[in-house]
């Protein structure tokens, strides 16, 4: 038997909000497709015919049109799950990115600037925070920090004039 629909109608409000997700093309791609959702099945399509539609089941659906009827606007946003607990505490980051913001000749070492592996070596080794590259990349990138990674190249140059022209 299939289930019994009750959906709440849109207010003015939520109808161009759901419209102007729905078209947008800057914002997250499941924000979109829950708009859609709520719009197909308010313009009179069954929650069968938009699960074909949208390439979903059937269920998830019913569990969206739940939500918003429930929550409204707000449950088009991704909702906090459950997951694996920080591994390092805020000390420990604190740590990382005050260490990453100062000049390494203060920290006593030889060199004028970081590299992502040179960094990690020191919080390895001085502060014994036991982190991998990929690791600390991610923790200094939340914090707004980038690390680009330096190229060097050992081949001629182009131009042949090249110490002439630069002065040397």
């Amino acid at each position: 038997m299939a289930k019994a629909l009750v959906l709440r109608s849109l207010t003015n409000e939520e109808q161009k909000t759901l419209v102007k997700l729905a078209r947008s093309q800057t914002a997250p791609a499941r924000m979109v497709e829950r708009a859609k959702t709520i719009l197909f099945v308010h313009g009179g399509e069954s929650p069968a015919e938009t699960a074909q539609k949208l390439g979903r089941a059937t269920a998830t659906i019913y569990q969206r049109l739940k939500r918003f009827a429930q929550h409204g606007l707000s449950s088009l946003d991704d909702q906090p799950r459950a997951g694996r607990p920080l591994t390092y505490t805020e000390e420990e980051r604190g740590q990382m990115i005050v260490t990453a913001r100062t000049h390494p000749h203060l920290l006593g070492r030889p060199y004028n600037h970081w590299t992502l592996d040179r960094l990690v070596e020191y919080i390895n080794q001085e502060l014994k925070i036991a982190i991998s590259r990929a690791q600390l990349a991610r923790v200094l990138e939340e914090e707004g920090l980038r690390w680009y990674q330096e190229e060097t190249y050992f081949t001629e140059r182009p131009d042949p004039q090249f110490v002439q022209k630069r002065g040397q």
